[in-house]
């Protein structure tokens, strides 16, 4: 079965930076378009990132030119490079597969306070 497992979230200061990983199993993974989306206290579900299977890439204006996503074929994980971290990113980041009927992870923590 289809297991998303997201890690690498934390603490960090505004400015700092974070990695997310998650370990993906249960699927052919290199084929599929891998994703992250964020819900923030109190608000609602915000899509970050996307990666395709061809490595093309999809951002949100809010964290574009800061997070940068990529994937490892080999290791069926895709990251999230977070840099410049403000304390509106503070939320719990999901990995998401989006194939019927739509996989998502438990979800990491990142809170960014000083």
């Amino acid at each position: 079965q289809v297991q998303l497992v997201e890690s690498g979230g934390g603490l960090v200061q505004p400015g700092g930076s974070l990695r997310l990983s998650c370990a993906a199993s249960g699927f052919t993974y290199n084929k599929y378009a891998m994703s992250w989306a964020r819900q923030a206290p109190g608000k609602g579900l915000e899509w970050v990132s996307d990666i395709n299977s061809d490595g093309s890439t999809y951002y949100a204006d809010s964290v574009k030119g800061r997070f940068t996503i990529s994937r490892d074929n080999a290791q069926n994980t895709p990251y999230l490079q977070m840099n410049s971290l403000k304390p509106e990113d503070t939320a719990v980041y999901y990995c998401v597969l989006l194939v019927p009927p739509d996989y998502w992870g438990q979800g990491t923590q990142v809170t960014v306070s000083s």
